[in-house]
């Protein structure tokens, strides 16, 4: 398993002691082994490597240093050691940074293109894939010690003009289960290796030995998904309806009956579009017709995404997301089908809504600040629920143009969430009542996330900005009463129903189509799992999230202008607007949301009930953005401090 290449035997001073180096790039793995019944000793010469740290794979335990030209083990009856040889101070099984600049600086591989993808050949393969795929935008474990990957399964993709393979590789961490990934893999011809790193740095991997030494840099491995011929291939896959079959499991392709209109005439070429920015998974456009969405980790199980995107093409009306016009799904053998990617019509749009919403603040930002006189606005203090239907004349009047566009995403919402619970035959999206228990299960579910988040906070509170060390301080002394705010939810039964939601919806999920909203991107939070994901909840849920999302756009404005280098007064007046803004922004949601699925008797009738199911998923939000922003942005941290004692104070 081991693989062919620079393999080097060693000679250990016990002939029952079998020892061996495999040696690539800067990773050197050594293997030691006790072939007899009884504990035996032995010395290695290890010279080369003097001053290294063996580090024990299966355990992560660190040896001591190599300092001089012997080293000595001690191994029990047929046992053995699996070391990692690292530079002191070094990440585990990390090769040198990859850079961009030119194919030369990558890696090479002394197999050949028709060596590599064999079986005797897997250790170099898992090798180089895991170093690559740990820079990677799309790659979940970062904040985790990755220390070995294992390929899964390899399917050949071919035609007259491809020659691509999917490969699963299964990454092993050293705590924690492992995580499963796609990469699809080309080999480039030397000609075209130099191209293809030009216009796409990220996509190369590796290079291959030359045959000639002519100044032949080699063929490069590299992600096919940066190949427009292997890209038009998989529209034409998933029209054909085609099967690839690899050792471990199939490659099945779909198509819904918006395909053929979605694809257009045959005869019209697809010209796609790799997208660049690398995201969490990755996308082709095609023209402005189709786009593909490529999922880099897989689950067992059918994907949120491509579950709800085909349920609301085939069985509703509602127009205002992309449709589904196919899909790549994996079955392996005695296990469950796993979604590769989606294809998808494509929406023309001017941009999501996040960035609608920051181009208005900013805008409204400097009409109050050229006003001669900016006071402060009346804020309100009631809660949301509590707000009269029609702003006052003053938000009409400095957040007008808004104002209609949140009632519309409002409307745009509520249909989202009747569509989804408009089939009560489907098991999979009829709606299901509030039970008790359920209730009981969700006040635990909110106070165990809550304790663990906050105990977080906790630990971290020394190391958080000077600024916010009160506000986090005052949170973590109001753990008491969140905790009593999500008790109300089991206090009596609530009449409302649980559905099929978006599961991640905030204003980044939503195109803005110049005069429209459409919803996207239904996969769920990444970070929670597949099974998880695909739970009914109250689609409060969703409504809380998209006012959370109002908090953060607001605070991204406002930075904005602070960075402006704008006097302390008139960033104090901007923080007072954009608190104004946040309110009647919210209510004007809320209150289209409210008024358009009324009818439709999903939430209580009880003002109150739904007063606690709000409050609760709002909190329950602002504690989640609590750990994200401490593990990516501290500086950020107080946009969900102030949302969750405002809460407290206000009942907001």
């Amino acid at each position: 398993s081991f693989g062919r290449g620079n393999l080097e035997f060693l000679q250990p001073k016990n002939r029952k002691i079998l020892a061996f180096l495999r040696c690539y790039q800067d990773e050197v793995i050594l293997v030691v082994a006790n072939l007899s019944h009884a504990a035996q000793q032995t010395q290695l010469d290890l010279a080369q490597f003097k001053g290294r740290v063996p580090v024990e794979l299966l355990g992560r335990a660190e040896f001591a240093p190599i300092s001089d030209g012997q080293y000595y083990f001690t191994l029990g009856p047929y046992a053995f050691y699996w070391f990692s040889l690292e530079s002191e101070g070094a990440e585990p099984l990390r090769f040198r940074p990859l850079p961009t600049e030119a194919v030369k600086a990558l890696p090479i591989l002394a197999e050949t293109d028709e060596e590599l993808f064999e079986k005797e050949n897997r250790f170099i393969l898992e090798a180089v894939l895991l170093d690559y795929i740990r820079d990677r935008r799309w790659f979940r474990g970062k904040a985790r010690d990755a220390w070995a990957s294992q390929v899964l399964d390899i399917i050949p993709v071919c035609s007259a003009d491809v020659a691509a393979n999917l490969v699963m590789i299964e990454v092993e961490y050293a705590e924690g289960d492992p995580e499963t990934y796609v990469l699809p893999l080309d080999i480039a011809p030397t000609e075209q290796a130099n191209e293809i790193i030009t216009e796409y740095p990220y996509a190369g991997i590796a290079r291959l030995k030359p045959e000639k030494k002519d100044g032949d840099s080699g063929s490069l491995l590299y992600d096919a998904l940066v190949n427009k011929s292997f890209c038009k291939f998989l529209v034409e896959v998933i029209g054909r309806k085609r099967q690839f079959k690899g050792k471990a499991g199939e490659v099945l392709a779909s198509r819904t009956k918006v395909f053929r209109a979605a694809r257009g005439p045959v005869e019209l070429p697809l010209e796609p579009i790799p997208v660049k920015a690398e995201q969490t998974n990755t996308s082709v456009v095609y023209g402005n017709r189709l786009i593909l969405k490529l999922f880099r980790r897989l689950e067992e199980g059918i994907n949120p995404e491509l579950e709800i995107g085909r349920f609301l093409t085939e069985k509703t009306d509602f127009s205002y997301v992309p449709h589904v016009a196919g899909a790549l799904e994996y079955h392996r053998r005695k296990g469950k089908m796993t979604t590769l990617a989606t294809l998808q019509c494509f929406v023309p749009n001017e941009g999501d809504a996040w960035q609608y919403t920051l181009d208005f603040l900013n805008r409204n930002f400097k009409h109050v600040l050229a006003h001669p006189t900016v006071q402060a606005p009346p804020m309100p203090q009631e809660h949301l629920l509590s707000l009269p239907q029609e702003p006052p004349p003053l938000a009409q009047e400095t957040i007008g143009p808004y104002l209609v566009s949140a009632r519309l995403l409002g409307e745009r919402t509520a249909e989202l969430h009747m569509a989804l619970a408009s089939a009560p035959d489907d098991p999979e999206f009829a709606p299901e009542p509030f039970s008790l228990i359920y209730q009981n299960s969700l006040y635990h579910a909110m106070r165990s996330f809550t304790t663990q988040m906050l105990q977080l906070l906790r630990e971290r509170l020394k190391e958080i900005p000077n600024g916010l060390k009160e506000n986090a301080q005052q949170v973590l002394d109001s753990e008491k009463s969140i905790i009593d705010r999500f008790q109300l939810i089991r206090n009596r039964k609530i009449s409302a129903a649980r559905i099929r939601c978006h599961g991640d919806y905030h204003l980044g999920q939503v195109l803005y189509t110049g005069k429209d909203f459409v919803v996207i991107d239904f996969e769920g939070e990444p970070a929670r799992s597949l099974s998880e994901r695909r739970i009914k909840r109250s689609p409060l849920r969703d409504v809380a999230g998209m006012i959370r999302s109002f908090q953060y756009a607001a605070h991204s404005a406002l930075l904005h202008q602070t960075s402006l280098g704008l006097k302390s007064e008139d960033i104090s007046a901007l923080q007072d607007w954009t608190q104004f803004w946040c309110v009647w922004v919210s209510s004007c949601f809320l209150t289209s949301y409210l008024n358009s699925v009324d009818q439709a008797q999903l939430l209580p009738d009880d003002q109150e009930q739904r007063r606690i199911l709000l409050d609760a998923y709002l909190l329950e939000k602002a504690v989640y953005e609590i750990g994200y922003e401490l593990n990516n942005r501290p500086d950020w941290l107080q946009v969900p401090l102030h949302g969750i004692l405002q809460m407290i104070e206000t009942g907001e």
